[in-house]
């Protein structure tokens, strides 16, 4: 392992990369039920459903070992959230327009995630996707951590742990709880849900708090030990306060992976018919959508959980660039041969790397640990949504000291900037908030009399999210 991920050398040890890939783990496994969840619009236990959820631990885990083997970098693959969105709402128009039967429909949605890939890879090896790259101006790539770090912040207090009632939901954290005008106007809204809450609240910041001190310390694997605390403390309360198992499903998990399920359903199951019915324009329209996000999306978050890392030079460019985004086509295309949308690079990678994480052997746990869902998912299951927003809120807390590297009075790099710590967190959106900035850093150029300061490429970017924003249908 020393002389292969080169451990000595990046300043880390093989103790440090496991529990790093750990943290990562445990921060995105929700995407192995919460992925086929959306794809399959929540039929839990059908055969579709089994399938993707197969596709998704193993696309996933190869993706992460082409990370770990070809990039030798901390970060892991996942299929893409919004993505998977996306697709499920291009299969059911498919369904729709054509007649076919929603597995139909998602067998021939494939095909365009399959083209994708192929897309991808072969831009890869062109490195046109590491010219992409440098394309993009410093002033921007400055600001895509902090943005990252907003968002990440966003997802652990607006989005990670949502709580159901009798009265609806979800209800979460900042929106419902915080954004209540009093206490008891909150528990009118979330009606039997208030307790859970209250008790989510609890768990993050217990979390959170014991992750910042235990940091402040000097502890390595604070992330992972505050995220194990927060977690306890959530147990414990269920028992105590909601009179509720917290391991109750863990009696009647299934532990068999379906694998016949999925060889009936995704695996390698192009609908190339269906395909040809979709017509042309939209075909070609849908390439180039999930392109541009899945893109921009995974340049944003390597640029910047890299440039947190301090694994950028003084460019502002990641060294084995091109391996790392050649092993998110690899895996883009391992997803469609098995089952599932986008695979991209997660932004919850950030937490491992600030558990210590440098080589590709935090990303080699986080895939095995992936594929060992295959027969242990009910565990990883268990895992409260709340102690991992606990993570993503101290690691988004921790990217927004990139800010300081920013000159606040130079408007050619705070215009951009301050789009993205918007647009980001608001829109969901990486690669959309890295498009707002191209295109603002663009025209403040242009119209200042500095065209010549914008690189070709840049333009092209630029006019490309222009028209991807106005004139996509």
């Amino acid at each position: 392992m020393e002389n292969f991920f080169k451990l000595r050398e990046n300043g880390t040890t093989v103790r440090t990369e496991i529990l790093a890939g750990l943290t990562t783990f445990m921060t995105m496994a929700y995407i192995i039920a919460l992925n086929p969840n959306l794809l399959t619009n929540f039929d839990v236990g059908s055969s579709l459903w089994n399938g993707v959820f197969l596709a998704t631990c193993i696309a996933s885990a190869i993706a992460m070992f082409c990370m770990a083997f070809l990039a030798n970098k901390p970060f892991a693959l996942a299929p893409g959230m919004g993505l998977n969105s996306f697709f499920a709402v291009v299969a059911a128009n498919i369904a729709g327009l054509t007649g076919m039967s929603y597995v139909e429909s998602f067998q021939a949605a494939l095909v365009i995630i399959l083209i994708e890939g192929l897309v991808f890879i072969v831009l890869s090896v062109l490195n046109i996707r590491e010219k992409i790259v440098e394309a993009i101006p410093l002033g921007v790539r400055l600001g895509i951590a902090p943005a990252i770090g907003l968002m990440l912040m966003n997802i652990g207090l607006g989005s990670n742990a949502g709580v159901y009632s009798e009265t609806g939901g979800p209800f979460f954290v900042m929106r419902d709880f915080f954004g209540a005008l009093t206490p008891s106007s909150a528990q009118s809204t979330m009606g039997g849900g208030y307790p859970q809450m209250v008790l989510y609240v609890a768990t993050m910041f217990i979390g959170l708090f014991v992750i910042a001190l235990l940091a402040k310390k000097g502890v390595k694997g604070a992330v992972l030990i505050g995220m194990l605390a927060a977690s306890v403390i959530y147990w414990i309360g269920s028992f105590v306060f909601l009179s509720t198992n917290p391991f109750g499903a863990l009696s009647t998990a299934s532990w068999l992976p379906p694998f016949g399920d999925m060889a009936s359903t995704t695996l390698f199951k192009f609908n190339f018919q269906g395909f040809v019915q979709i017509g042309w324009f939209t075909v070609i329209t849908l390439v180039i959508t999930f392109c541009m996000i899945d893109m921009f999306d995974t340049i944003g978050t390597l640029v910047g959980t890299a440039s947190r890392a301090g694994m950028v030079d003084k460019d502002g460019t990641m060294p084995n660039m091109k391996e790392a985004l050649l092993a998110d086509a690899i895996g883009t295309v391992a997803g469609a041969c098995t089952g599932t949308s986008t695979v991209t690079t997660f932004v919850e990678s950030a937490s491992g790397v600030e558990a210590g994480g440098r080589t590709g052997l935090t990303a080699l746990t986080t895939g095995v640990l992936f594929l060992a869902c295959i027969f242990i998912a009910p565990i990883a299951a268990v895992i409260p949504a709340a102690a991992t927003s606990a993570a993503l809120i101290y690691v988004g807390v921790l990217m927004l000291m990139g800010l300081k590297n920013v000159d606040f009075d130079d408007l050619d790099q705070m215009v951009p900037v301050a789009l993205m710590l918007i647009g980001m967190p608001v829109s969901g959106s990486i690669g959309h908030a890295i498009g707002l900035g191209l295109i603002s850093f663009t025209i403040i150029k242009v119209f200042s009399g500095r065209a010549k300061d914008v690189s070709a490429l840049t333009y092209v970017i630029s006019a490309l999210f222009l028209v991807k924003f106005f004139l996509i249908v």
